[in-house]
């Protein structure tokens, strides 16, 4: 009976103290049925969920962000103008698929670049990629050397293009990562969010072809192919199936003054769900639930004394941070349980001091990861000594190796200076001594 006792007291110790080390501000994370996944605050690139997000995956046609935002800069360089027609030539469509989207452009149908973007962004109209491709380039390994270009130079580190559309090819692959880093770019172009976010759109009637009716293929923002999946206050971006790549997505939504980014790629499009969807909505819940902007603290807060050299008025300034400083923390996180640090810039800072001067930062850490960082500012003026600073002066220049190696020489060339004065400078004067006294003894000879 009194094991008994033992036992169960020894077991309920320990769930208690399970307890107490696990932290009250975790947040449960959602399950996910994609392969990978990311969510991201826009603001300050916070990593919110993530699953394999630097595992290679196939973007299938999310591949058209990239070919829009291409265009888009030719236009802005003034290559290509938005009302310019471009004719489809009859090599554009030599990598195609039967069963692949389209807008049913033909060889030397005509059609402005506006018209265009709008059919690769809402329609996913792969031929479309191709023809903005030799637009832009001349030609589409032209412009896929152009993408992988601007790949690098967004930081898609595990990213390789080799089409314009994303059909599949083994050769063509990126990750969930390096497709924020594009959204990322893709947000901050304007003329970009405004076709992405087009519900509906008419292309006119074109040489070759009656008016075209648009309708976007993200269900996060329209109803009209898929019913059950908008999401208030998504904004884009692009939606990508093929059979290797699964059901893929790339959003944001905005809610209040933050915007999140949301990645899924390799989602199952079996079932009744179209998971990408539901995954999305599910993630975005979580990023705007659990999560908010909190101040963890004020520019008025003292922070510590630092001390200080060189001045009589006082030994120490008092710091604070430079600006309040906001975070993006668990909902219930107590920010002051934040860990803090504080680096100096010196351990002991020198008079003169201004006040406002910058003498250190502080960095804050939750969960072993850095959440913020603020200049550590001087509270008030310090003045300085003239004879403690002179002084300083000084020995700061009698330190210096070059100065000190200069000194040893001057001290050596002394040295061997008064040994030749003590020693060889004595031992002539006593030569010519004695030759004088032996003239005068010859003179003297002689007198006699």
């Amino acid at each position: 009976m009194k094991i008994r006792r033992i036992l169960s007291v020894f077991f309920l110790t320990g769930l208690l103290c399970s307890l107490l080390v696990t932290p009250a501000w975790a947040v449960e994370e959602p399950t996910v049925n994609a392969k990978a996944a990311l969510l991201v605050d826009v603001e300050g690139d916070n990593i919110l969920f993530e699953k394999n997000a630097h595992q290679q995956m196939y973007p299938a046609s999310i591949t058209k962000v990239m070919t829009a935002l291409l265009t888009l800069e030719a236009v802005e360089q003034g290559k290509l103008q938005m009302d310019q027609m471009i004719t489809a030539s009859a090599t554009v469509f030599f990598d195609m698929e039967a069963d692949g989207s389209t807008a049913g452009i033909v060889t030397g149908e005509s059609m402005s670049v506006q018209d265009l973007l709008h059919c690769l962004l809402l329609e996913s109209a792969n031929e479309v990629g191709n023809i903005l491709a030799e637009a832009v380039s001349g030609s589409v390994s032209a412009f896929v050397q152009l993408m992988n270009q601007k790949a690098a130079e967004l930081g898609m580190e595990d990213t390789h293009f080799a089409n314009t559309h994303g059909l599949h090819n083994p050769q063509h692959y990126t990750t969930a990562w390096d497709l924020y880093l594009l959204a990322r770019e893709a947000i901050g172009n304007e003329a970009f969010m405004t076709i992405c976010n087009t519900i509906a759109y008419t292309v006119p009637a074109t040489n070759k072809s009656e008016e075209r009716e648009l309708h976007t293929t993200n269900s996060l923002i329209s109803n009209w192919r898929i019913l059950g999946y908008l999401y208030d206050g998504a904004e884009g971006i692009k939606t990508g199936t093929t059979e290797q790549a699964g059901n893929c997505l790339l959003s944001s939504a905005v809610r209040g003054s933050r915007r999140l980014v949301c990645v899924v790629l390799g989602c199952d499009g079996e079932g009744t769900e179209i998971q990408s969807f539901t995954d999305t909505a599910t993630l975005y819940d979580y990023g705007f639930d659990n999560f908010s902007v909190q101040t963890i603290i004020t520019a008025d807060e003292m922070i510590q004394e630092v001390p200080v050299d060189l001045s009589t008025q006082t030994n120490y300034v008092v710091v604070h941070p430079a600006e309040d400083v906001q975070a993006l923390l668990p909902n219930d996180v107590d920010v002051s349980q934040l860990e803090r640090k504080v680096e100096l810039t010196r351990d002991v800072a020198l008079a003169p001091i201004a006040a406002g001067d910058q003498l250190g930062t502080l960095t804050f850490l939750y969960d072993g990861e850095v959440c913020a960082t603020v200049p550590l500012l001087a509270q008030f003026d310090v003045s300085a000594s003239r004879f403690l600073t002179a002084k300083y002066q000084i020995e700061q220049f009698l330190s210096k190796t070059v100065v000190q190696i200069v000194l040893v020489i001057l001290v050596l060339a002394a040295v061997l200076v008064w040994v030749w004065w003590k020693f060889f400078r004595r031992n002539r004067r006593y030569g010519r001594s004695s030759g004088r006294r032996h003239g005068r003894r010859a003179y003297r000879g002689r007198r006699r």
